[in-house]
């Protein structure tokens, strides 16, 4: 099973590289405090944190097959169900982000909509990842690994694709109201390669 190998090692340094780019918070709290900021914080925090961990786990996941020597239809089913729950967990995280409102501070709807479209973008290109890995013929081991091959320079792209708009949505007080929730703590807490 050796060709899939290297590419495998491939997908899973792609996917480590991008892997949670979600919530990147200094956690430093050095104000006095803002109850409805803090409460917006402590809703989108909440409800964000699941599904940071669903995308974690999802990677471990592909990280884990692609560790082992799997045959390519192991690989595909793995890579096709983290994908899907990538997507999911993205797309959940719209919601909860759309959900919480503007967060209390200029241009705060702005800022909000940006996270919310840009959640979505990023959910609808994980579904793509995983038509395109559903799509891959398993038979062929030369074809797979070359199918494969672009998977990766797709994850690649999007993992170096940034979160503008997240971060925007993250800067100043909105940040350090968030730095302070413990579920926002734990969601940044994953490891990633900025750590």
């Amino acid at each position: 099973m050796e060709g899939t190998n290297p590419v495998n090692k491939k997908l899973a340094a792609a996917l480590s590289g991008g892997a949670v780019l979600v919530l990147t918070l200094s956690g430093c709290s050095s104000d006095d405090g803002n109850k409805e900021l803090d409460d917006w914080a402590k809703k989108v925090c909440d409800s964000v944190q699941p599904q940071s961990k669903k995308i974690a786990d999802a990677n471990a996941a592909i990280q884990k097959e692609t560790s082992d020597n799997s045959s390519p239809a192991d690989v595909q089913k793995t890579d096709s169900k983290a994908f899907q729950d990538m997507s999911d967990a993205y797309k959940a995280m719209g919601a909860s982000v759309k959900d919480a409102g503007a967060p209390p501070v200029d241009d705060g709807q702005k800022k909000t909509d940006d996270a919310v479209k840009e959640l979505n973008g990023i959910s609808k290109s994980y579904d793509d990842l995983k038509k395109q890995v559903d799509g891959l013929d398993t038979k062929n081991q030369a074809d797979f690994a070359d199918g494969l091959k672009d998977v990766a320079g797709e994850l690649d792209k999007l993992s170096k694709s940034g979160n503008e708009a997240l971060e925007k949505l993250q800067e100043g007080e909105v940040g350090k109201a968030m730095g302070k929730q413990d579920s926002c703590k734990s969601a940044s807490a994953t490891p990633s390669a900025g750590n």
